[in-house]
C-alpha cells in the first residue's frame, strides 16, 4: 500500500525492524463502541496492558484520509471525543481516502489494514457475524469474508452475542477459518462464558497457538485463524439476563427501524443501559483479557523460527 495513504507510527514501524511483537487494534470500539470517556480510558488501558506483556499495541484507524498504524495520544483522543467520526469497514477504506475522512475502522477494515502492514496479530473485543433474522435480511458482518481473506490471527471472546452464534461458526467453517479455544473446549458468549456450542480445537499456551499460526504461514493458507478467548469468570455476566436484555434491544431496534452498520452500536448501547452498566464493565474486562492474551501469542510467535 502506498505509503502516502498508510502511515506506520515510527514505533511500530522500528518494533517490526528488530522484530520485537506487535497487536493491532481495532478502534470502532472507541469511535462507536462505548461511551466517553470510557472509551478513551478503555484504549488507553488496553495499549498499556500489551506494553506490560512486552509487545507494542498499533491501534488503526483513518484521519483525515489517511491509514494510520499506531496512533498518538492526541488522535486517540480525537477520536474518543468525536461524534461526527465515520465506522469504517474494508468496503469504504478508498471512498474514506479519497474523502479524506476520519473514524473508526472496524474488525473487517483492520484485518485488511493489519495485514498490509505486516501485523499478524491483532485484538479485539468480539468479531461480528450473521446477525439474527439473516435468512430474510441477509445481513452478514464482512468482518467474516474479511477472515476468509486476510492472514491475521484474530484474539476476541467469540462473536458478539447480539448475533446468531451457530450460524456465524457454521459459516467460519464453509470458509476454512480454524476455530482455536483458548483454554477452553467452549466456544465463549461474549458477556459469558459459554455460548452454548463446542470449539473443535483448544489450545492451552499462547506457545501452542502460535505454532499453529506460525504453521498456516509455512503451509502459505490464505486467510485467518480465530482465537477466541473466554471472559474471565469473576466478570461473566448471568445469562439469563444478558440474554433477557438482548432480545428487548432487538425488539426496540426493530420497532425504530435501525439498520445496517447502525445497528450493532445501537444494541450495544440499549443493552449497557438495560444492564445498569454491567456490561460495558463486562466489555471492558473481555478486551483487557484479550489484550494480555494476544500480546503473549505476538510474543511467541517472534520467537519461532520464521
Amino acid at each position: 500500500m502506498n505509503n502516502k495513504i498508510l502511515e506506520i507510527h515510527p514505533e511500530v514501524h522500528q518494533a517490526q525492524i528488530a522484530n520485537i511483537p506487535v497487536v493491532a487494534l481495532e478502534s470502532t470500539i472507541i469511535t462507536h463502541g462505548m461511551p466517553f470517556p470510557q472509551n478513551l480510558e478503555t484504549a488507553k488501558k488496553v495499549e498499556n496492558t500489551i506494553r506490560n506483556y512486552k509487545a507494542i499495541p498499533a491501534t488503526i484507524a483513518i484521519i483525515d484520509g489517511k491509514i494510520k498504524v499506531g496512533l498518538t495520544s492526541e488522535e486517540l483522543n480525537f477520536l474518543a471525543e468525536n461524534k461526527n467520526v465515520y465506522k469504517i469497514s474494508s468496503k469504504d477504506l478508498p471512498i474514506s481516502v479519497t474523502k479524506r475522512f476520519s473514524g473508526g475502522t472496524t474488525v473487517a477494515a483492520t484485518m485488511l489494514i493489519a495485514e498490509k502492514a505486516g501485523i499478524t496479530i491483532f485484538v479485539t473485543g468480539g468479531i461480528g457475524g450473521v446477525h439474527r433474522g439473516a435468512d430474510k435480511s441477509y445481513d452478514i458482518s464482512a468482518d467474516l469474508s474479511q477472515l476468509q481473506k486476510s492472514f491475521v490471527a484474530v484474539v476476541c471472546a467469540g462473536i458478539k452475542s447480539i448475533l446468531d452464534i451457530g450460524s456465524t461458526l457454521e459459516v467460519l467453517e464453509t470458509f476454512s477459518v480454524p476455530v482455536l479455544g483458548f483454554q477452553t473446549n467452549i466456544f465463549p458468549g461474549f458477556y459469558t462464558q459459554d455460548s452454548g456450542f463446542e470449539v473443535e480445537y483448544q489450545v492451552d499456551s499462547a506457545r501452542s497457538a502460535a505454532e499453529i499460526i506460525n504453521a498456516k504461514k509455512t503451509l502459505d493458507i490464505p486467510g485467518g485463524i480465530l482465537i477466541a478467548n473466554p471472559i474471565p469468570k469473576e466478570y461473566s455476566m448471568n445469562k439469563a439476563i444478558i440474554d433477557d436484555a438482548i432480545n428487548q434491544s432487538l425488539i426496540d431496534a426493530q420497532q425504530k427501524g435501525i439498520k445496517g452498520k447502525n445497528i450493532t452500536p445501537y444494541l450495544l448501547s440499549q443493552i449497557n443501559e438495560i444492564t445498569g452498566k454491567d456490561s460495558l464493565e463486562s466489555n471492558i474486562q473481555l478486551i483487557l483479557n484479550n489484550a494480555k492474551v494476544g500480546a503473549q501469542i505476538a510474543v511467541e510467535l517472534c520467537q519461532l523460527p520464521k
